[in-house]
């Protein structure tokens, strides 16, 4: 089946690992994805309905934009992608107007050129909140515009919200399934590369996370995760059955040197009666 592309680039996006996570997924009514990202898990996946969250205010404000109002978001931003827009002083303008800017459309519009024109399509943020990715250097950035409409589409079953990974996780019910793609735990100390948001994803929080997960199942909620496969996150979900896939990590500047690494699929499913 051919799988459906996010609109956005995304460090550490989902869709290489897609057949793993839909194998592993269990049945229910209702998605919830404590750290949506690009959201290739959501636009990949039947359930009738979705709760969709990130801490990323930017992220959710798109979101709820294209949902609310594609037509007019994918001619806001097109104009964004021309040959005058793909230089670097012309991006640090722009840059520097994302910044500034509190129009929601004309700040969304920006979102998607800064993804798509700046370095390895990263999204970070420096601690005043001010985005801070320098000029990508692409010969002809894409236009997302099908991909766009896709997502709007299938966005109609879906609430985005601009919450923590708590708050979202306790909105589960009995007929929700959760999905979590946390930023996460390095590989080694130098590896730390969890700063998407000003606010980076501690230990605590990683901990914190399975102890969720743990509760939910309890309470008959299937709980996924995914992460490295460390020592770490093997202690962290010591109560889940792990499944180790393979992926090739695309986060590196020396397209040559990516290798592949394990990572976990930790499933909290509940026993059956």
């Amino acid at each position: 089946m051919k799988k459906n592309r996010a609109f956005l680039k995304w460090a550490g996006g989902k869709y290489p690992l897609l057949t793993d996570i839909e194998r592993h997924l269990p049945a229910g009514d209702c998605l919830i994805e404590p750290f949506v990202g690009a959201g290739s898990v959501f636009l990949n996946t039947s359930y009738s309905r979705y709760i969709l969250a990130d801490i990323n205010s930017d992220l959710i404000s798109l979101y709820n934009i294209v949902k609310d109002n594609v037509h007019e978001y994918v001619e806001a931003a097109r104009t964004l992608f021309t040959p005058e827009t793909n230089q670097s002083d012309i991006y640090y303008q722009l840059r520097s107007e994302f910044n500034q800017n509190r129009d929601p459309l004309r700040r969304a519009a920006l979102f998607l050129y800064l993804n798509r024109h700046g370095y390895n399509g990263l999204c970070r943020y420096n601690l005043r909140g001010e985005f801070n990715v320098p000029f990508g250097r692409y010969k002809k950035p894409y236009f997302p515009e099908a991909e766009l409409y896709h997502f709007a589409e299938k966005a109609q079953n879906a609430f985005f919200f601009c919450e923590s990974y708590a708050d979202s996780m306790a909105r589960a019910d009995a007929n929700s399934v959760v999905y979590c793609d946390p930023p996460y735990a390095p590989l080694s100390a130098t590896a730390n590369f969890t700063a998407y948001h000003t606010n980076s994803f501690t230990m605590e929080q990683q901990a914190h996370l399975a102890s969720i997960a743990e509760s939910l199942v309890s309470n008959r909620i299937p709980v996924l995760i995914s992460n490295h496969d460390t020592a770490l996150t093997r202690e962290w979900y010591r109560q889940a059955k792990l499944h180790v896939v393979k992926v090739r990590r695309s986060i590196s500047s020396n397209g040559g040197a990516r290798k592949k690494v394990d990572e976990l699929l930790a499933l909290y499913r509940p026993t059956t009666l």
